[in-house]
């Protein structure tokens, strides 16, 4: 079990951050902003005070943070609470492009066609509904469609120019050859889907030291139905379920450095959590930067993420991503010379402006405010959760810089809760696929904000990058690798200090 005081304390590194990566110092407002002015108060160090809140954690998005009802199925969907006037409509605008049904092409519709030719969606809110998390399906095809998750696909490095790529972080893998990097299940008429996704699930069972009985479910994933012949024979394969949207333009603005500081990949301080960045291309700066965004941080930017969905997952070009066939290979020739949307005028399906808005929206729908903060159950939670090792990842606070473009996403202090790095989780939850930086064991701390709203704003209580945790106790239990000393610490408790736990991560 990790030491109390240790703990507390986190890394050294971790402690120093605002000596390190804040001009002046940062003076705390009430509805949890941040501003610059003398002094150096401490604001990113871990407390030692359990016993009430710290200044502007109810507002997890800072000023950002949403201002409108949390109790229904709209908590993901509001706009940053600081968002100037004149900016509503671009959200709304973008909103409508996000929950756009692409058609396919010709069509009349002509702002709306290009969908496909395979694709797994037909809109972004598809998959992201409600701007919320995805599931996996409750049975297998026909019997359901996994329309909010799907399969990764890729294979090692087979000749020097790929390795030449893969070294380059110009690319984060070697693509499937027949069906590229990314299973799409539907297809537009006269066109076959790639194949489906089959999911069985074995049982493993865990026993708490005080008698509590938890039955986990292992899952193993295959491809069936293949439309385009077999695929390659050491192909591997990554399921993922779709993220919640809240808080990325927040996240984006957490300056690199701040973010590069906690890494300790060789342990040095000898915590057993050592933590990496990933090291992804950039299509705009056209050189590798740090990942932020997908269960291995496997993306830059919001844009970036969101150009690349639109190809992936709707089949979609745009100006970032000029793939008019989408996700289509040179093996799928009848894909390839599917009628396209692309406009005449920038010669792609959505166009600067709809990027543009689209990932507006995205960086700008707004983190809930906290539920019952200041509860005594919740605050003993926090401590326990501190206690515990779990902060040591889910690295509570930042302050976000500068953001000439989005001024309101500016120097707020904001609680993520991770630490956007690369963690072994341990054999359990490994996908054993690379991806970038990341060896097939790791994966991005996944933010923790609003995750206790994934029931009212979903429907469902599906965890971790594939769903299969059907409650966040059970997400713990999975935690192993770096991760193994929290969840040890955790099952050691008694059950009420075990509820006191889950109930502050879901006041998040």
């Amino acid at each position: 079990m990790i030491n109390r005081e240790h703990v507390a304390h986190m890394k050294k590194s971790r402690s120093q951050l605002v000596s390190t990566f804040i001009v002046g110092a940062v003076t705390i407002l009430a509805a949890g902003s941040a501003t610059r002015t003398t002094g150096s108060p401490s604001v990113l160090q871990p407390t030692h005070d359990f016993s009430k809140l710290e200044p502007g954690e109810e507002f997890p998005g800072g000023k950002a943070t949403s201002r409108k009802s949390i109790d229904n199925a709209n908590a993901f969907s509001n706009s940053s609470g600081n968002m100037p006037l004149r900016k509503e409509l671009d959200f709304k605008v973008g909103n409508g492009i996000f929950r756009k049904l692409w058609v396919s092409p010709p069509s009349s519709t002509t702002s709306s066609d290009g969908l496909g030719p395979i694709f797994n969606a037909r809109s972004c809110q598809r998959c992201h509904l409600k701007d919320g998390r995805g599931h996996p399906p409750q049975a297998n095809f026909p019997d359901d469609d996994a329309t909010s998750m799907f399969l990764r696909l890729s294979i090692s490095p087979e000749t020097d120019e790929q390795r030449a790529l893969l070294a380059a972080r110009k690319i984060t893998v070697v693509q499937e050859p027949t069906y590229g990097g990314q299973l799409q299940d539907f297809a537009i008429q006269g066109h076959a889907g790639e194949g489906k996704m089959h999911i069985e699930y074995t049982d493993v069972p865990f026993m708490f030291p005080d008698g509590e009985k938890v039955m986990l479910r292992n899952p193993s994933y295959s491809v069936d139905r293949l439309g385009y012949g077999a695929l390659h024979p050491k192909t591997m394969l990554s399921p993922r379920v779709a993220n919640q949207m809240i808080g990325l333009g927040l996240v984006e603005a957490i300056p690199e450095t701040q973010i590069r500081t906690l890494a300790d990949p060789d342990d040095k301080d000898g915590d057993g959590v050592s933590g990496r960045p990933n090291e992804v291309w950039s299509h705009v700066q056209g050189k590798p930067g740090l990942g932020r965004f997908g269960w291995k941080a496997g993306n830059p930017t919001v844009r970036q993420q969101s150009a690349e969905a639109f190809v992936g997952d709707v089949g979609i070009s745009n100006p970032l991503v000029r793939k008019s066939a989408g996700d289509c290979t040179e093996k799928q020739t009848e894909c390839l010379n599917a009628p396209n949307g692309d406009s005449k005028k920038e010669g792609v399906e959505a166009g600067q402006k709809f990027l543009d808005l689209v990932t507006f929206y995205s960086q700008n729908l707004a983190v809930p405010r906290r539920r019952n903060p200041a509860n005594p159950e919740t605050l003993a939670g926090k401590k326990l959760f501190y206690d515990s090792g779990c902060a040591a990842c889910h690295q509570p606070k930042f302050v976000t810089g500068e953001m000439p473009d989005q001024p309101h996403l500016s120097n707020q202090l904001i609680w993520p809760y991770t630490d956007l790095l690369l963690h072994d989780m341990g054999k359990g939850l490994a996908d054993n696929r690379p991806e970038g930086v990341a060896n097939g064991r790791e994966w991005r701390t996944a933010p923790l904000w609003g995750i206790g709203l994934t029931p009212t704003v979903n429907g469902h209580s599906f965890y971790l990058h594939d769903g299969r945790a059907r409650s966040l106790k059970e997400a713990i239990l999975w935690h192993d690798g770096e991760a193994r000393s929290a969840r040890d610490a955790f099952a050691s408790l008694s059950k009420e200090d075990r509820d006191r736990l889950l109930a502050f991560v879901k006041s998040l």
